[in-house]
């Protein structure tokens, strides 16, 4: 789907003087569209329209 910026992620783990695999951002993108997806379904069991951050 894309959420991940490839960049940034290997921006952040390059500063801690380590090496980004190949498959790091994609396992990374699904995390965080998964993470997401749980989000929205909290935010539709409370009867709301908005997502906010106490649904992480």
């Amino acid at each position: 789907m894309g959420l991940v910026v490839t960049s940034a992620v290997k921006d952040v783990i390059k500063k801690a003087e380590m090496n980004t695999a190949g498959d790091l951002a994609t396992a990374l993108d699904q995390k965080v569209e998964a993470l997401l997806q749980a989000a929205v379904a909290r935010a539709k069991s409370n009867d709301r329209k908005t997502v906010r951050a106490g649904d992480l």
